[in-house]
């Protein structure tokens, strides 16, 4: 049967292909290690799923708007206004079925074939897929360690050309694990000033951030700044609930209403009893989301030490998300156990055939020099499995 082109052209998860493999040779019974998942080892909170009980209960099981039932967006608008400074009606959001929805969402419904969209590297796997996606072509821009991977105000401005349409922000990041300060965003927004350039601002991560950084989100910094800024967010990361599949976004009217449109013939909408979940826990007030992030930051500074502890192995400290995102380069060119390790995708390959270790490569993530290492695992697994990535490559 004949496939599509654009089906055709889109890459697999680099991601959930590591994952899968590392699945399926635990399943051989193999003692494998993995560092690979990009979701919380927690289990959703249980006041969260006994809302979603109650919610059957009550026979909540019937479509609702495709934007979302309005009391959850105005628990949404309610938590932008507390959380981030941003004052949205109900109406400028949108609830997608997770973020990764809302960031292909977003693109469809706001750029063109022949667009272009500038995407810092490293960057999340889907962002050069969805771009692609909507007609549009990313224009990468090359990061290093010596900026914490992330871009200046002169390398930004240097970008922007009459087919700019787009700006795509993640912070804190995956997979860096680093996060903007407020006045290294300000000195962006400033650059974006009286340019028609949208930003895509995705904060999936914003309450996972460690030591002193502070998160701010990029449409609090100024009224051009909001006025310019799709805000993408959700409950995946931060109350541990990947598999229930609720994001949400906020922007300006006229695009919030173009994503509803779509979504209206594409998914309806989110599902429903989720919907009611999401609810109770945007109003939690236990701390739990706090808990999980404290044991984030202890498990980031143990691997980051470890790590950096491995001769040819250089980790910036991880400042936000759940993964430490070493140089591993140093080692390129080697030949270990048999093998010739000659990228970031031979040195992942080898590590789990040899040690059972499973990391990501950051290829696919636009930085071949390194790899991504989740710390979303016990203190016990990530000491494990540092001890194994020493003794391989020693």
């Amino acid at each position: 049967m004949k496939i599509s082109s654009r089906a055709k052209a889109v890459a697999p998860s680099a991601t959930l292909a590591v994952t899968s493999r590392a699945k399926e040779m635990k399943a051989q019974g193999l003692d494998v290690l993995s560092f690979g998942a990009g979701e919380p080892d927690f289990d959703t909170p249980q006041f969260i799923k006994d809302a979603a009980v109650e919610s059957l209960k009550k026979g909540q099981t019937k479509y609702t708007p495709a934007a979302g039932i309005m009391e959850l967006r105005k628990a949404i608008a309610d938590k932008l206004l507390k959380e981030n400074n941003l004052q949205y009606i109900p109406e400028q959001i949108i609830v997608n079925l997770g973020a990764k929805h809302s960031v292909y969402m977003a693109m469809q419904a706001v750029l063109d074939p022949g667009d272009e969209v500038l995407l810092p590297a490293p960057y999340w796997v889907t962002y050069p897929e969805a771009i692609q996606l909507a007609g549009a072509k990313p224009v990468i821009l090359e990061t290093t360690a010596k900026t914490e991977y992330k871009i200046t105000p002169s390398q930004l401005k240097s970008a922007i050309t009459s087919k700019t349409a787009m700006l795509v922000l993640n912070s804190p990041n995956n997979p860096g694990g680093f996060c903007y300060t407020p006045d290294e965003l300000k000195a962006l927004a400033k650059v974006l000033e009286g340019t028609n350039v949208i930003v895509l601002s995705d904060e999936i991560y914003e309450r996972l951030v460690y030591g002193n950084m502070r998160f701010v989100s990029f449409a609090s910094l100024s009224q051009d700044a909001y006025n310019r800024t799709l805000t993408i967010n959700g409950l995946s990361k931060s109350f541990s609930m990947t598999g229930w599949r609720l994001g949400y976004t906020a922007g300006p009217l006229d695009v919030i209403k173009a994503m509803s449109r779509l979504q209206d013939h594409m998914t309806s909408n989110a599902v429903t009893f989720t919907q009611y979940a999401a609810i109770a826990a945007l109003k939690d007030t236990s701390g739990v989301v706090e808990k999980m992030r404290q044991e984030f930051e202890k498990r980031g500074k143990l691997m980051t030490e470890r790590l950096n502890a491995i001769p040819g192995v250089h980790c910036v400290p991880a400042q936000g998300a759940f993964y430490c995102f070493p140089d591993v380069s140093a080692h390129y060119g080697r030949t270990i156990g048999g093998t010739l390790i000659k990228d970031s995708m031979d040195f992942a390959k080898a590590l789990l055939e040899q040690k059972l270790v499973a990391v990501v490569p950051g290829g696919p993530f636009g930085a071949p020099k390194n790899i991504r290492l989740s710390f979303a695992c016990s203190l016990e697994q990530i000491e494990k499995g540092i001890d194994r990535i020493r003794e391989w490559l020693s």
